[in-house]
């Protein structure tokens, strides 16, 4: 059974900086596209940075590109998304979530994503 642990939210000044974590049990990131994915009060659902380890093909959101940025631990069943420059409007609650790989390249729509984690909150303020 594949399960998604995230951990690292919290709150944070304007400029500031945190790093996001996923734990996977349940087989390696390798096996899967993963997405790192947003909700804020009020609003969708939104992807934030979707990528595929093994084909090295990474998405960021517009409202993220040159401020956050993915990785792994070795072992792949770590993923991280750091998060630096921090803007109130990047608050809201981080999910991480995992699919099986599409055939070519990967999605951004949290539809496309079976698996999911229980969220982290994270808070900026102003």
């Amino acid at each position: 059974e594949v399960q998604l642990v995230e951990s690292g939210g919290g709150l944070v000044q304007t400029g500031g900086c945190l790093r996001l974590s996923c734990a996977l049990s349940g087989g390696t990131f390798d096996d899967y596209t993963v997405g790192w994915f947003r909700q804020a009060p009020g609003k969708e659902r939104e992807g934030v940075a979707c990528f595929s380890l093994p084909d090295r093909v990474f998405y960021y959101g517009d409202p993220v590109k040159g401020r956050f940025a993915v990785s792994s631990d070795h072992a792949k069943t770590t993923v991280y998304l750091q998060m630096n420059s921090l803007k109130p409007e990047d608050t809201a609650v981080y999910y991480c979530a995992a699919r099986l790989p599409l055939r070519v390249g990967v999605s951004s729509s949290p539809n496309a994503y079976n698996y999911w984690g229980q969220g982290t909150q994270v808070t900026v303020s102003s």
